[in-house]
């Protein structure tokens, strides 16, 4: 043995060629901490004593490779200074470059995953040979960074400019096949034959066959382009990765122009840009954000994880009515491989659902995701029925009829009936409370809610509901039935709204008072996209349907009347009474026409002013500062109020909901990150401010208390 460490392990396994094994103890994955560096610097100082080796292999003993550096270390790394930063950067390189300088050709195995620190690992050997079914890439540009080992230097040289920049900028996870076009690897092969590869190729280059010194310093040289080329690369590339990214993700551009500031230098000097570079971005708001986001994201998996082991199995699902939502749920069931039988109560309802989930499995087959032959077997797995035939089979039920509680009541009372005893029953509700959905039912311990997002497949939040009486292992099947589907399941209490609608409401209630007081609701529309929305409060409503708006705000201005009762006629009344639902038929607070794609694209409607004068009272300009306020402070505050009153466990929770169910803007970390990066004393300012507006705009005496004793939601 040449070195043995917790995460590292070197031997000599052939005719003088050494093997470096990473496989952290206690992990189920190999990732870059302080301990696995710390090892790699040991074992290169022990591989450069050794005499007689003619090479070097690096190898995973886990099912990845390496998957990235040790993001939870990233917060506590990130809190120290630029200069700091910078330092650790370059003191990790160090490793990083004694590999690349070892003196004897070097090849990495790749099996599973290679990404991020994990790549830049395979980036500083001399060759690489890949697993047919794994994959390598730099993610780091979804965490507000990019990479900091080396990898903008490295891969620029070896793949040339415009790969480097789509591989980096788009943070892409890349298969073999992409991988070998490029050149990012050298071989592809199955995962039994890499050693022997590796192995190989050493021999090619002692033998003389193969000249690693040569590879070695084009990886380390000078970006081969002259001056014009390298300015039309970087400079195109700059304003088109700038287009896509927008200005709120900062980091895709910077890693470009970082790029284009080491072109002409050799790795020493390349890295320290790099360094610099990376110092920069990780002491950005939106590195902070995202990467509280990607640790929150950990903390929702772990809780699931904890469900799963008190889960039942769910072999066969059900689902109650089979229009768009019902034909959803069902594609989605089946796509993962769970069947499930499809209920309605005409072969038109059926006829819909089941044109649902087939249009959506034609789209993957038309992209190359699928081929016929699974779609058929996805289909296959949707059992579509007028009746309750086979539910004696069936271990889950998910309820999708009209959002109607007399309707829902006589269908759940109806399906308990025709289940086993222990099948679990949700309703996909989005308002209704459930425990007065559970009232009638014989086993209200086997109900909860199951609320999914439209469109089901593309929405990745479930809200699980747990009733008063509703039991763990309710809970526990339907969180597991809902990870089974791909989903991220967040398990909240009942109240009206449960927690994305509670929270939503009073968002549309900032823009309803906006509308009233003389906003342009277009203009409203920008300046919330341009805060980071994936889209405006007017455009939004119409997405949702202003019947569903309509009637889910009735329902929230019974639950919380002393905020949510509008008085008077509202812009969102004026609609609907004037049958202007939305997408759906067309008009809304736009008008909807097909693009050459067949695509329905939103156009300006005139005659949305007219009808909204009734309800205007007076006409104000405000700046973008005081709609970003009225639309924000009611939406944040009502997530405090979830939380105070133990609707959502933490804050971790409240602020994944709010991004994976209504598109909150993941840069800015959540509604209660928000308050906490504002300053929770500035954000009550704020809120007081606009205190004549209403209850909505009322901080909670809890809220009080942590401006002034300096609390946050996080750390």
């Amino acid at each position: 043995m040449i070195y043995e460490g917790k995460a590292i392990t070197v031997k000599e396994i052939e005719g003088g060629i050494a093997q470096l094994n990473f496989d952290l103890q206690g992990e189920s994955v190999n990732k870059f901490n302080r301990l696995t560096i710390e090892e790699l610097r040991a074992a290169t100082d022990a591989l450069k004593a050794q005499k007689n080796l003619k090479g070097l292999v690096v190898t995973s003993s886990k099912d990845s490779f390496i998957v990235g550096a040790d993001i939870t270390e990233f917060t506590e790394l990130f809190a120290g200074s630029e200069e700091d930063l910078v330092a650790n950067n370059l003191k990790a390189n160090e490793v990083f470059n004694a590999v690349e300088d070892l003196p004897f050709p070097t090849v990495t195995a790749i099996n599973g995953m290679a990404l991020g620190g994990g790549f830049e690992m395979c980036l500083a050997t001399d060759y690489r040979v890949m697993d047919k079914k794994a994959k390598v890439g730099l993610p780091e540009v979804k965490l507000g960074i990019f990479p900091g080992f080396g990898g903008t230097v490295r891969l620029s040289r070896l793949v040339g400019v415009d790969n480097a920049v789509e591989w980096i900028s788009g943070g892409t996870e890349n298969r073999a096949d992409v991988a070998l076009k490029v050149g990012a690897v050298d071989a592809v092969l199955e995962s039994d034959k890499l050693v022997d590869a590796a192995v190989g190729i050493i021999n090619q280059c002692n033998e003389g066959k193969l000249d690693y010194e040569a590879r070695r310093e084009e990886k380390k040289g000078k970006i081969k382009l002259n001056a014009m080329e390298s300015m039309m690369a970087f400079e195109i590339s700059k304003a088109f990765v700038a287009g896509k990214a927008g200005k709120n993700y900062p980091a895709p551009v910077e890693a470009i122009k970082v790029m284009q500031k080491h072109a002409g230098m050799t790795r020493d000097k390349a890295i320290e840009v790099e360094a610099k570079g990376f110092a920069k971005m990780a002491k950005t708001n939106v590195a902070a954000c995202l990467v509280g986001l990607f640790l929150n994201d950990q903390e929702l998996k772990k809780k699931a994880k904890a469900w799963e082991k008190e889960a039942n199995d769910v072999n066969l699902a059900a689902v109650l009515g089979a229009g768009i939502m019902g034909g959803g749920v069902a594609f989605q069931s089946a796509l993962k491989g769970t069947p499930i039988i499809m209920k309605d109560i005409n072969q038109d309802g059926i006829a819909l659902g089941l044109k649902e989930a087939k249009k959506l499995l034609a789209k993957r087959v038309e992209k190359g995701k699928m081929k016929p032959d699974q779609m058929a077997d996805v289909l296959n797995s949707i059992t579509p029925t007028l009746n309750y035939g086979d539910f004696k089979n069936v271990d889950l039920v998910v309820e999708a009829v009209v959002e109607n509680p007399k309707v829902k009541d006589a269908v759940l009372r109806e399906t308990e009936d025709a289940v086993r005893e222990d099948t679990i029953l949700t309703s996909n509700t989005s308002t209704i409370s459930i425990d007065l959905l559970a009232k009638n039912l014989k086993r209200p311990e086997n109900f909860c809610g199951m609320h999914f997002f439209n469109p089901v497949h593309m929405m990745p939040l479930v809200e699980v509901i747990r009733g008063e009486k509703t039991s763990d292992r309710a809970i526990a099947t339907t969180v597991a039935y809902a990870k089974a589907m791909g989903k991220t399941p967040i398990v909240v209490n009942d109240c009206p709204g449960f927690l994305v609608n509670r929270v939503l409401f009073p968002y549309f209630g900032g823009f309803i008072g906006l509308v009233r007081d003389g906003a342009d609701f277009q203009h409203v529309d920008k300046v919330m996209e341009k805060f980071g929305w994936p889209m405006g409060p007017a455009y939004l409503l119409d997405v949702v349907g202003m019947d569903t708006g309509k009637h889910a705000g009735e329902v929230m201005a019974d639950g919380f009347p002393d905020r949510m009762k509008h008085e008077g006629t509202t812009a969102i009344d004026v609609m609907f009474d004037n049958n202007r639902y939305g997408q759906k038929n067309e008009k809304g607070f736009y008008k909807y026409e097909l693009d050459r794609k067949g695509k329905q694209k939103k156009v300006v409607d005139e005659e949305t002013y007219k009808l909204l004068e009734p309800v205007v009272q007076g006409k104000n300009e405000f700046s973008e500062e005081d709609i970003i306020a009225r639309m924000m402070i009611p939406l944040c505050l009502e997530t405090v109020r979830c939380l105070e009153d133990g609707i959502v466990e933490d804050p971790a929770d409240a602020d994944m909901g709010l991004i994976f169910g209504i598109g909150f803007p993941p840069f800015r970390g959540g509604a209660l990150r928000y308050i906490d990066d504002m300053g929770v004393d500035k954000f009550v300012e704020l809120a007081d401010k606009f205190a004549d507006l209403g209850a909505l705009y009322h901080p909670t005496e809890k809220l009080r208390e942590m401006a002034k004793t300096g609390k946050k939601f996080f750390g």
